[in-house]
């Protein structure tokens, strides 16, 4: 087994676009920051009283319900594959380390559109 390089993370990345990743085609399609008004005003992501944890950014968890209804994939599940899958990562602008949505902060956004009726 050989340890890993320094650039092995972005030549595995190179290959992926190489071979045509489905997301980034997805991504030079759709202009996701259109949405952004209308998300941040539904999921209520105005001024927040300080302390806690600010959410994740309404656009990455917009993008992450698409991909959740693209693989038809529960909350749980979408916790784990954001973590496991390095296109996701970079589709949602994550950094491999970085904390991830878990499934309960999936679940808030999704039933919040829902029940709003988008």
């Amino acid at each position: 087994m050989h340890a890993p390089g320094l650039f092995d993370l972005t030549d595995h990345l190179a290959r992926l676009s190489a071979m045509g990743d489905p997301l980034e085609v997805l991504e030079r399609h759709v202009d996701f920051e259109v949405f952004r008004p209308v998300l941040v005003e539904a999921l209520d992501y105005g001024e927040r009283p300080k302390g806690g944890r600010p959410p994740y950014d309404a656009v990455v968890m917009f993008k992450v319900l698409v991909l959740a209804s693209m693989h038809n994939l529960s909350d749980e599940r979408m916790e784990f594959l954001i973590r496991d899958r390095f296109s996701w990562l970079r589709f949602l602008g994550f950094q491999i380390g970085e904390p991830t949505p878990d499934q309960k902060t999936i679940w808030r956004p999704r039933t919040t559109l829902i029940l709003d009726g988008f």
